[in-house]
């Protein structure tokens, strides 16, 4: 099932994708006086449950909206936490000039990155080397704590398509990357939110394009530390909720990765595009 955040007015709504359009989820609710749950929140919290009632509403004549009409939100609006892995990609590690890990390299981003496809992205002033990072991103659907391989992908509610925006010569300017990472807005995901069953994480084609340029094309099997692993070693150090947002890493292909005399930062106008084979296309303009 391919789940989507939408805004109407200040509100924002749960849709779900079908071949009609996106059917709002509350309305439905109401007009069917169905005790549903109506927020992508809501929706991760009750799991199965809430998904079989969902995927029960979707063989009702339900009038959808077009989905050229909406206004996206993030695919998750409230995660508690924002994590994600550096240098998962063997590839990437070395066009970085890096150490390839042993260990998944964590870091974070606040809530006040998160962006929603088609948003429009602002700039900071104060920087210049902008960058995009494709990543596949997870969603947390159960409170993890100390959870093996085996068991972490029961964990997983689903997964949306990610940039890990960064700045890099504010990334770079201390050895803590925070500051070049969650400038507002730099957490753009979406469009959908699909369901785990659904998705193969370990085998999905990554894609990202700059004004129809293709820049990065890599393969989730490439990972050094796969999705299972990731959630499970996180789990040893810290609670995973609900809600919670993992972006699992980038391939190659990244502007840090060019030569000195080649790299073409980012710039206001651009258009990025990132497709995740079986997720969609997150697709943001900077200003």
């Amino acid at each position: 099932m391919k789940l989507v955040n939408f805004k109407v007015g200040e509100q924002i709504k749960l849709g779900i994708k079908s071949e009609k359009g996106i059917i709002d989820v509350a309305k439905a609710a109401e007009d069917y006086s169905l005790g549903i749950p109506t927020t992508i929140e809501e929706v991760i919290e009750k799991g199965e449950k809430s998904l079989s009632q969902l995927a029960e509403l979707t063989k009702k004549e339900i009038e959808t909206i077009a989905e050229e009409t909406i206004m996206y939100a993030p695919s998750v609006t409230k995660p508690e936490k924002i994590l994600c892995v550096g240098l998962n990609y063997i590839s990437h590690s070395e066009e970085s000039k890096m150490d390839i890990p042993t260990s998944p390299v964590l870091f974070s981003k606040f809530n006040n990155a998160l962006a929603a496809h088609n948003q429009i992205i602002s700039l900071p002033k104060s920087a210049e080397k902008f960058d995009y990072e494709a990543e596949l991103v997870i969603v947390i659907g159960k409170e993890a704590k100390n959870v093996s391989r085996e068991e972490a992908l029961s964990y997983v509610f689903g997964y949306t398509a990610g940039n890990d925006l960064s700045v890099r010569d504010l990334q770079f300017r201390t050895s803590q990357w925070l500051l070049g990472k969650t400038c507002d807005h730099f957490a753009p995901i979406g469009p959908y939110l699909v369901t785990a069953d659904e998705v193969d994480a370990t085998n999905l084609e990554i894609k990202c394009k700059v004004n129809g340029g293709l820049r990065q094309s890599g393969n989730t099997k490439d990972m050094i530390f796969d999705c299972a692993t990731i959630v499970s070693y996180i789990s040893d150090y810290m609670t995973l909720k609900p809600g919670d947002i993992i972006f699992t890493g980038t391939p190659s292909g990244v502007i840090l990765g060019y030569p000195e005399d080649k790299q073409q930062w980012l710039k206001s106008g651009d258009e990025i595009v990132v497709s995740i084979e079986k997720i969609g296309d997150l697709v943001n303009i900077l200003e």
